[in-house]
């Protein structure tokens, strides 16, 4: 079958019907039970993919041990290979059943607090290891997390392997929180997705390197800056912050730090204060162009010439908002967004990081 001519289904699956004792898995809801076992025999029996719902955007899953299905996931985003790719597991035990390593020492406190969760750690590959050399991009590091999302984890339980997913949508796309925003983007390009509803978290999760000294922030999101040294201990209390972009030519060790990225259609205008935007519009004549803004903390809109949409008065809420919000501009035909900016404290680093990435310019 030509890669480009999947009948693409859409499976809807109920959360609340799945639960975990320890790492024993029950499904009380049939039909989501049924839909499961579907997509995880496609993932461990096969080399195709399946986009399924996480607690921070909707991934499109492979087999991390498989070459042929990490390889469809590069090709359905169309994303480039030398971007690394995030390997999921269901339970702490799977560290060592999976990767062949003890989970190090430097780590406990975060995995005790933050697994499940939207938190990834970087740990070394043993020589003798079944991942794909695609799934990391040939580097001598794999990222892994244990997502909290009832669905994800059943999937990769019930798959048992680990799960290879970036987010799923068309590469340097507004990450999905909805399946809609999946089927918009990869509809023809893979054979399932699970409609688990919307993502709580809203933004990618937090990546933390803990084998080099000192310990390093690769990504920014859901888990803040501040919780890290605050549970972390003296180990992560000088933890340093990586620079946002990579260089060209420069390995990266995670997702997130090359490339262009959450990007809709239209141009997006970063804006620190509001007079200064409408200056902005004033100066470049936009009375032609469709033009919205999106509010978070301060800005009233009062005197915004356009559509004037709020992602939410929280951090918690712009986090979960944000890529939802730059895909409806893209489907209401904006041309220009503007996208008032918040401090980077707590959830501020991750979705300040989005955003420089998604936009044209900042004033």
């Amino acid at each position: 079958m030509s890669k480009a001519a999947y009948h693409t289904e859409i499976l809807k699956v109920d959360p609340a019907s799945i639960a975990f004792t320890g790492d024993s898995l029950s499904i009380s809801d049939p039909q989501t039970e049924t839909s499961l076992k579907r997509a995880a025999t496609i993932i461990s029996s096969s080399s195709e993919v399946v986009a399924f719902p996480t607690e921070t955007v909707y991934g499109l899953g492979g087999n991390a041990f498989d070459d042929d299905s990490v390889r469809n996931i590069y090709r359905a985003k169309n994303r480039p290979a030398d971007n690394p790719l995030i390997s999921h597991i269901s339970s702490v035990s799977q560290v060592k059943q999976f990767f062949g390593i003890d989970l190090p020492k430097i780590y406990e406190p975060l995995v005790e607090s933050f697994w499940p969760g939207p938190l990834t750690i970087l740990l070394p590959i043993t020589t003798d290891s079944k991942l794909s050399k695609l799934t990391t991009a040939g580097q001598d590091t794999v990222a892994v997390r244990l997502p909290s999302h009832p669905v994800a984890r059943a999937l990769i339980h019930l798959s048992n392997v680990p799960i290879a997913a970036p987010s799923a949508n068309a590469s340097t796309r507004p990450s999905p929180t909805l399946a809609e925003h999946v089927y918009h983007d990869l509809n023809g390009k893979i054979p399932l997705i699970l409609d688990g509803g919307s993502a709580r978290v809203g933004v990618e999760s937090t990546v933390v390197d803990g084998i080099s000294n000192p310990p390093m922030l690769l990504r920014p999101g859901g888990v803040s800056l501040e919780q890290i040294k605050s549970v972390g201990g003296d180990a992560w209390k000088d933890v340093r912050v990586a620079k946002r972009v990579a260089d060209a030519n420069e390995p990266v060790k995670t997702p997130g730090m090359k490339y262009k990225h959450y990007s809709p259609t239209a141009r997006v205008i970063l804006v620190e204060k509001e007079e200064a935007m409408l200056n902005y519009i004033a100066s470049h004549d936009l009375s032609r162009d469709k033009i919205a803004l999106l509010t978070t903390q301060s800005f009233t809109g009062s005197q915004f010439p356009g559509i004037v949409e709020s992602m939410g008065s929280s951090k918690e809420e712009v986090s979960r908002n944000l890529f939802k919000c730059l895909r409806d501009m893209d489907e209401r035909r904006v041309d220009y967004i503007f996208v008032e900016a918040v401090d980077e404290t707590d959830q501020g680093l991750a979705i300040m990081n989005r955003l420089k990435k998604a936009a044209s310019e900042t004033i």
